[in-house]
């Protein structure tokens, strides 16, 4: 009776994974052999070398990370690059002013000249991967050896790069089961060149954000410049457009459902691993808290924005960024709620354990479950401090941003002096001061700290040295009226005379004071505890991961997402995520103008867009005529694939991925098959709004276009 019990329950440990299967996963770009007869049976007619090749051009020499947090791809032979308009709002927003309004009417490069510098902004390409698991880990006495692991990485990642100008990492995947070195070569000038208005980039706002059907034109562009010799070079009005390995074409063919799709992209962070009390944590403490900071603050941005198109421009950046993740969670929450992901995971927490003890050699695993269980019950109150740091601290009040930088002077002020380096310092304080006040608004920050300074205070039981919202008030009062960091004459004032003696005057600056009291709190004791939870949990995890490994050695494993370059397949096609509700696969432009005749404003859209619609000029671009504006496809995304491109059987691109359905967001921690989709803005409507609508058909004659 107990082997027919224990065989039940490890049979429907297996089916759970199998159906899991069916379009799970962020696979490693260099290991895609192994599963390149599954995607040629799903339509695929590339070979793996096609995708992934170090010894020839492929895929991956168009695929960058761009700015650290998205995906880019080189569409033409002259370094053009796509990009989200949200993965590249903020650039376009600096370059936005009242008298050049370049977010509500949109931007398009006439020719090169015209093409905007982004200091700070860069573009990674993955030169190759490679497995260096026994490498990293010879001589080391464990998995957690980290004198001699870091020692081993150190050397790696110096030979790999000697005579190149390349740089390369090792990273840890599967919780340290595995390392594999990327080596990158980095792009330092990175120019734009275009983007759509908000009406078309940012079409369907907070409303439509993570939900289906979706009509927004979620693209902008850029360019790669480099030096003479075709390597990354500084800024410099001597570089050239990038010439790059490989480029990829335009798909022009048609759509049709079950079409072969495939996303390649830089994927930030997934947690699968996660033990049930863990995801309990999330579900029912740690996301209900952050969604709650951000929708006050969003209340503040969002009414000042509608109020004053000065505060518009200068709080739209913000606004994306805190309302992006706000409603992404909010739907996370729904979803994991609807699955019972937290008693899925006690269900496949006990097969797990029942496999580890049908074997003596298994033994170690089938304790791992009960420890990390126990491990959140008694620290996951560090983390949720660490949440509540982590909003307040980056999306709280914007005077921090200026307190932060006096923090580095007072900390460095003796060796800057030393070193004769102190007016530079000064110079550079005075110099950021502009690009600062340009997108700050005083009493909006004013309510900002109001509302989150009160809630962050109250989560991690500080507010008794304030009392209540009065107290918290009467602080603002004094922080807003006399401190020099709310003020752009009073700051540029105390620059301007600033020697020896303003040392101890910023010191005693009251909004200074309270953000040093409150961050170094959050430094000194917070963030350490929150490591050395998080270190204790990878450990377990990693023998936890382990275990999956060697216990289920015919699952199809993959690691968690963590930025580093994956490749996920599916097909195109729509969902039916919910009783009575069916999505189709795509939207058009149609639907785009629905939306608009309902009256939201979020739905805003230009007397053009109006113009062309219903003279039905779609160029080339239509299918059926038909202009479509976005798809969905059964692939597994997650932030950091913002971006992506989506490409087809051929390895042309299709289009940009740029979200997930409202039902797919909980697919960080959970995957489902059936209801997880990604959304696609269509590449032939990233033409038509670039050539027809635009007039910017100069950038479209750099691409290849692909018929048949």
């Amino acid at each position: 009776m107990k082997r027919r019990i224990l065989t039940s329950i490890i049979f429907s440990f297996y089916s759970f994974f199998l159906i899991l299967r069916a379009e799970e996963g962020m696979l490693i770009p260099s290991l895609i052999t192994a599963f390149e007869s599954d995607m040629k049976a799903k339509g695929m007619k590339l070979s793996a070398d096609d995708i992934y090749s170090i010894n020839k051009t492929s895929l991956k020499d168009a695929i960058l990370q761009f700015g650290g947090g998205c995906t880019a791809e080189i569409v033409s032979k002259q370094g053009l690059m796509l990009t989200n308009h949200h993965c590249g709002y903020s650039y376009i927003q600096s370059h936005s002013s009242l008298e050049k309004d370049y977010l509500k009417n949109g931007y398009w490069a006439k020719n090169r000249d015209e093409e905007l510098a982004n200091p700070g902004l860069t573009a990674m390409r993955i030169v190759r991967i490679e497995d260096v698991t026994d490498a990293v880990l010879i001589g080391a006495s464990s998995k957690n050896d980290q004198t001699t692991i870091q020692a081993n990485i150190k050397r790696l990642t110096s030979v790999a790069i000697v005579g190149t100008h390349y740089e390369a990492e090792i990273k840890p995947f599967n919780y340290g089961n595995a390392y594999y070195m990327m080596v990158k070569e980095t792009f330092l000038d990175i120019r734009f060149v275009g983007t759509p208005p908000n009406s078309i980039g940012k079409f369907g706002g907070d409303t439509d954000n993570w939900v289906w059907p979706r009509h927004t034109g979620d693209f902008s562009v850029f360019r790669i410049y480099v030096g003479k010799d075709n390597k990354p070079a500084p800024f410099s009005k001597e570089n050239v457009p990038y010439e790059p390995l490989h480029s990829l074409s335009i798909s022009f063919k048609n759509r049709k459902v079950g079409d072969f799709t495939m996303v390649y992209g830089f994927p930030g962070q997934t947690e699968q691993h996660v033990v049930s009390s863990y995801l309990k944590f999330i579900v029912e403490k740690e996301r209900p808290a952050r969604i709650h900071m951000r929708d006050l603050s969003l209340g503040v941005i969002d009414a000042a924005m509608k109020n004053s198109d000065l505060t518009r421009i200068q709080y739209a950046a913000k606004q994306a960024s805190i309302a992006n993740a706000w409603k992404k969670w909010i739907g996370q929450l729904d979803g994991l709620r609807t699955m019972d992901a937290v008693n899925v995971k006690i269900e496949q927490e006990k097969a797990y354990i029942a496999m580890a003890n049908s074997k003596v050699e298994w033994k170690k695993y089938a304790e791992v479950v009960d420890k990390m269980n126990a491990l959140v019950a008694a620290k996951s109150e560090l983390e949720f401090k660490y949440a509540m740091g982590a909003e307040y601290f980056s999306y709280g009040p914007e005077y921090f941003k200026l307190a932060r930088a006096f923090n580095d002077l007072i900390t460095n002020y003796e060796k800057y002096k030393e070193k004769g380096e102190l007016n530079t310092i000064i110079e550079k304080l005075k110099t950021g001061a502009e690009g600062f006040f340009k997108n700050y608004d005083e009493k909006v920050d004013r309510q900002i700290f109001e509302l989150l300074t009160f809630e962050y205070l109250k989560q991690i039981n500080q507010l008794q040295n304030y009392k209540n919202e009065t107290g918290i008030k009467a602080l603002a009062d004094v922080i807003y009226s006399k401190s020099v960091l709310t003020n752009k004459d009073r700051y540029l004032a105390f620059l301007e005379k600033f020697n020896d003696k303003s040392l101890s005057k910023i010191k005693k600056d009251f909004g200074f004071n309270f953000y040093n009291g409150q961050i170094s709190n959050f430094r000194n004791e917070v963030i350490p505890a929150y490591q050395t939870y998080s270190a204790e949990m990878n450990g377990l995890l990693q023998v936890y991961v382990e275990g999956k490994l060697v216990m289920f050695p015919n699952d199809k494993h993959w690691p968690d997402a963590n930025s580093t370059l994956r490749i996920t397949y599916g097909q195109l096609e729509g969902s039916a995520p919910t009783d009575g509700m069916m999505y189709t696969e795509h939207t058009t432009l149609d639907g785009m103008i629905s939306k608009y005749n309902s009256g939201n404003p979020d739905f805003e859209l230009l007397p053009r867009m109006l113009e062309l619609h219903k003279a039905k000029n779609y160029g080339p671009y239509a299918q059926d005529d038909e202009l479509w504006v976005c798809f969905t496809g059964s692939n597994h995304t997650t932030g950091g694939n913002s971006g992506s491109p989506v490409l087809d059987a051929d390895g042309h691109l299709m289009g940009l991925n740029f979200d997930r359905t409202w039902e797919s967001t909980m697919s960080d921690y959970m995957f489902d098959a059936s209801r997880c989709r990604n959304v696609v803005v269509d590449i032939r409507y990233v033409m038509w709004v670039m050539d027809i609508y635009s007039g910017a058909k100069h950038l479209v004659d750099e691409m290849n276009l692909v018929k048949e």
